[in-house]
């Protein structure tokens, strides 16, 4: 089994000045992401990974370098992959053209974890990695919450008319409402073949896995970091697979 890791950041950021390079709790921001993969490694011995930062960011490149002491390969991002409209995916692909052809290998699966989520666990990578592997028809995987909202119900959107539900139901109760997911943005797994189809995520069979709703937030202003700091303080100190992925950043990192 032949797994490629994608981490990918552009440079700068709208809402969170230089978001990629802050700290977190004493820490890089990504380097919460290195770990949960290094955790993986060091517990999957049998299984063949690189990992690859995908950025336009030189002050990213130079962070890694110079301070972790696992092997991360860096491309430097084309220009042409770092508009605010390019999709992920092309992101991704761009990543497993170029290190199929450095490494002269295939892979078996790609796997993405997001750079600015560092509340994830070892057990959540594992979990995503092996639905992959027993999922032979599946194109990707992602990770998933259970909704705060539910659009059938207490979501609303302007209309010319004042306001309606997002999806016009009659129902009275969250309950009587199908069930929905937040999409957290932590995790995704993918087969080489749908990547090389730059077909949209959507476009190929879909599945899941459920993580620990931790209250994420998307990272887009100040305050959405401060916030994620302090419930990633409770965690730490409350539930040991958080805890575990914060110690391990001190195995990886040059002091």
């Amino acid at each position: 089994m032949n797994i490629l890791f994608t981490i990918c950041g552009r440079a700068g950021s709208k809402g969170i000045k230089n978001k990629n390079l802050k700290e977190f709790l004493g820490y890089p921001l990504p380097f919460y992401t290195v770990s949960a993969i290094d955790l993986y490694i060091k517990q999957n011995p049998g299984v063949q990974c690189d990992i690859v930062l995908n950025t336009d960011s030189k002050d990213l490149i130079k962070l890694f370098k110079e301070h972790l002491k696992i092997k991360v390969n860096v491309i430097e991002r084309e220009p042409y992959l770092g508009f605010d409209h390019t999709p992920k995916l092309a992101v991704i692909l761009n990543s497993l053209k170029i290190m199929k052809e450095r490494k002269e290998k295939n892979y078996d699966m790609i796997v993405d974890l997001d750079i600015t989520s560092p509340l994830r666990t070892v057990n959540d990578v594992q979990n995503l990695i092996n639905k992959k592997m027993c999922s032979d028809d599946t194109d990707s995987i992602f990770s998933i919450t259970d909704s705060r909202r539910n659009p059938y119900f207490n979501m609303v959107r302007k209309t010319n008319n004042g306001y309606a539900r997002v999806i016009e139901s009659t129902f009275n109760a969250r309950q009587e409402a199908p069930e929905v997911y937040d999409m957290n943005a932590s995790l995704y797994a993918f087969s080489p073949e749908f990547l090389e189809s730059e077909r949209g995520l959507f476009e190929g069979k879909c599945d899941v896995i459920k993580m620990m709703d931790t209250a994420i937030l998307d990272l887009d202003h100040e305050n959405d970091f401060e916030l994620m700091q302090i419930i990633a303080e409770y965690l730490f100190k409350l539930n040991h697979k958080f805890r575990e992925v914060l110690d391990n950043i001190k195995t990886i990192i040059e002091l």
